[in-house]
């Protein structure tokens, strides 16, 4: 989860967070690049008068400073569109889990079995344990199994809200009457918090989401114990 002082982005527990990250660096290093370049140019443009001759007429540098652009945008521009295509694809998902946004709380249905359903509410601060966060915590946890390839669909009841994990790299709008679906891979166990990320209405600051990820033995002793 974020904590205070943290100005990076929170520890990445799949494969497209990771990717994101590593696309941010990647860009970031081009932006320091051209923001460093401009800067020397101005500076020296207030330095010097510039009253060279050859310096005025160089059709070759304004060749040079036209092309150059095109290519640090093809840079930036083509791992951004392969890090699209595989945060959109859905590769033979072993689970999938439904989430149903409501009015102010989230429910999940796991379509894979029977009769286990439930609604995942934040905890008041009347039932708040020592080691519970206070706005983020819930009475019923989304259980995921590790390593594992999921599908999750995504909806809504009556408003529209966003289904977000940022240690995931994962966000989707929950709209009615539609169903999106995004994958899920998580590498490490542990709970992971989140929230909705739509401006939902009076209460839209207190509907968390909680993942805990187990091994899928547990995992599947736990789905028995419905």
């Amino acid at each position: 989860m974020n904590t205070w002082m943290n100005f990076s982005f929170q520890d990445a527990s799949s494969p497209t967070m990771e990717q994101l990250m590593f696309f941010h660096d990647h860009a970031m290093i081009i932006l320091i690049l051209i923001t460093t370049s401009i800067s020397y140019t101005l500076l020296n443009m207030l330095i010097n008068k510039m009253i060279n001759r050859n310096l005025l007429n160089q059709q070759n540098l304004e060749i040079i400073w036209t092309i150059s652009p095109t290519f640090l945008l093809i840079f930036i521009a083509l791992p951004s569109i392969h890090l699209l295509y595989l945060s959109d694809e859905i590769n033979n998902p072993l689970l999938t889990i439904k989430a149903i946004g409501h009015q102010w709380y989230w429910s999940y249905e796991y379509t894979d079995f029977l009769n286990i359903e439930f609604d995942s509410y934040m905890l008041t601060k009347n039932n708040l344990k020592l080691n519970s966060f206070r706005l983020l915590d819930v009475d019923n946890n989304m259980i995921l199994p590790l390593n594992t390839q999921m599908r999750l669909l995504v909806s809504s009841t009556d408003v529209i809200h966003s289904w977000t994990m940022p240690s995931l790299g994962k966000k989707i709008d929950a709209i009615p009457g539609r169903l999106n679906q995004i994958s899920l891979m998580i590498k490490r166990p542990g709970m992971y918090f989140g929230q909705c990320s739509e401006i939902c209405g009076a209460n839209h600051s207190f509907m968390p989401i909680v993942i805990e990820t187990i091994p899928m033995m547990f995992f599947i002793k736990w789905i028995n114990s419905f």
